[in-house]
């Protein structure tokens, strides 16, 4: 019986490999050549630093909403220090919340939103229209 069980496993593997497309086959598929490191440092140099007067973006409702929770769930568990479960427990309570219960902290966000508008309309204008270039140095533009 043991000869008999072997042989009808050999056909079933057959069966696979002729039922299989030779799409999917490894025959032929290479791995592409990993980049060398050297280009990979020059990329972070080219990458644009970013300005220090430039406001910061405004939170989202959640995160306003994360403020006050962080300060209430530091009290309730002054033994938790764990970052992660302050923001699993307050994703938790933020989904659990009703819109109704939410509109506080959207209304909060919104608002921000209004705030970081009026900084970036200030921003904007103070930067400067003409960038520097050798045109610059010949000609004054006023």
């Amino acid at each position: 019986m043991k000869t008999g069980s072997r042989s009808r496993g050999a056909t079933k593997k057959e069966t696979k490999e002729v039922l299989k497309p030779v799409e999917d086959r490894r025959v032929g598929k290479r791995k592409a050549a990993p980049a060398p490191k050297a280009e990979k440092r020059t990329a972070k140099d080219k990458k644009a630093k970013k300005d220090p007067n430039k406001p910061k973006r405004p939170p989202s409702a959640f995160f306003v909403f994360l403020e006050e929770f962080r300060k209430t769930f530091k009290k309730e568990n002054p033994n938790v220090k764990a970052v992660s479960a302050v923001g699993k427990a307050g994703g938790e309570k933020w989904k659990s919340l009703s819109d109704a219960e939410k509109a506080p902290y959207e209304a909060k966000a919104a608002k921000r939103k209004q705030e970081y508008e009026k900084l970036m309309n200030a921003y904007n204008k103070k930067q400067v229209k003409y960038p520097f270039c050798i045109f610059s140095l010949f000609f004054s533009i006023s």
